[in-house]
């Protein structure tokens, strides 16, 4: 009898997911896939604070715990599920209180489990690289969720602050690695334009979005975010968390990649081009990246 078939009608259960943004986005098709099978259970996340948006709206969530173990415990969960794997996160369903606290069986503390996730290439029978979604969907599979395709992931956003045909370009990253230059973005804007599509270059807090003053820079809260980009007609970027939030809307995207694996890191499922650069972004020119957007056919769809 697999563990969801155990829990009781209506149990809480505790699914810790502390960050970053790309991999909470990514944990959504998780959290849908264990609703769909037990529609009766409070799911609570324990996340960060400054990610909770990502989860709010979501009608799978019941509720968003702070990310501490005393929270987690004060919820009373029946089970804990881990799917972020640091120390801190595996301490935290340690002490969660659960009766069954699961984790993946590599997670470096993986004694504190009472039931270890062997490798998502084992559950899902396949003998390749896996992407984020479908490790993290694997959890559910291997709770009793049935195997199943993972689906795309879940946003839920407000309208649009802006009107009209507008593309969301990202020029930052996490690293300066994974950023194509800024005057190649420049240059693609200016293209965007002979198709009458407004360019909107999105900006984080702390990015320093000067070299791209003659054009809309675009900042807010992350709420403002899913808002923007649950419009765009086109999301072209560096490989980022904003491209994933852009792959939950379905929104066409061209993504840059250098040293992530897009095999792991691509969008899911939305129609997309990676342009991928081993030896840097350096290399990509911008006709690459307007080849990429002509594949998509998304300015034209846009254009029509």
């Amino acid at each position: 009898m697999t563990v969801l078939e155990q829990l009781p009608q209506g149990s809480r259960v505790a699914i810790i997911r502390l960050r970053s943004l790309g991999d909470c986005v990514l944990t959504s098709p998780a959290i849908s896939l264990l609703k769909q099978t037990r529609s009766d259970l409070e799911i609570g996340v324990a996340v960060e604070q400054r990610f909770t948006t990502v989860f709010e709206g979501n009608p799978s969530v019941s509720r968003m715990l702070e990310p501490t173990w005393q929270a987690i415990r004060a919820w009373k969960p029946k089970l804990c599920l881990n799917l972020h794997g640091g120390t801190r996160s595996q301490w935290m369903a340690a002490l969660s209180g659960a009766r069954w606290r699961a984790g993946f069986a590599h997670h470096s503390l993986a004694f504190v489990y009472n039931l270890r996730i062997p490798r998502a290439q084992r559950i899902l029978g396949v003998n390749r690289t896996v992407h984020t979604a479908e490790h993290l969907a694997s959890a559910m599979f291997a709770l009793g969720v049935p195997l199943q395709p993972v689906p795309g992931a879940s946003l839920f956003a407000s309208d649009s602050p802006l009107q009209g045909r507008y593309a969301v370009l990202h020029p930052f990253a996490s690293s300066p690695e994974k950023q194509w230059p800024a005057a190649r973005f420049c240059e693609l804007a200016r293209y965007l334009r002979l198709w009458n599509i407004r360019p909107v270059f999105l900006a984080g807090p702390s990015d320093d979005p000067t070299a791209f003053a003659p054009h809309q820079v675009f900042r807010g809260s992350l709420r403002d975010v899913k808002a923007l980009l649950s419009k765009a007609c086109v999301f072209i970027g560096n490989d980022s968390g904003p491209a994933h939030m852009a792959a939950a809307f379905r929104v066409p995207s061209v993504v840059l990649f250098s040293s992530s694996n897009p095999a792991i890191w691509s969008p899911w499922c939305t129609e997309a081009e990676i342009v991928v650069a081993p030896d840097g972004l350096g290399q990509v020119t911008v006709s690459r990246v307007i080849a990429a957007l002509e594949r998509l056919r998304a300015l034209e769809e846009a254009h029509a």
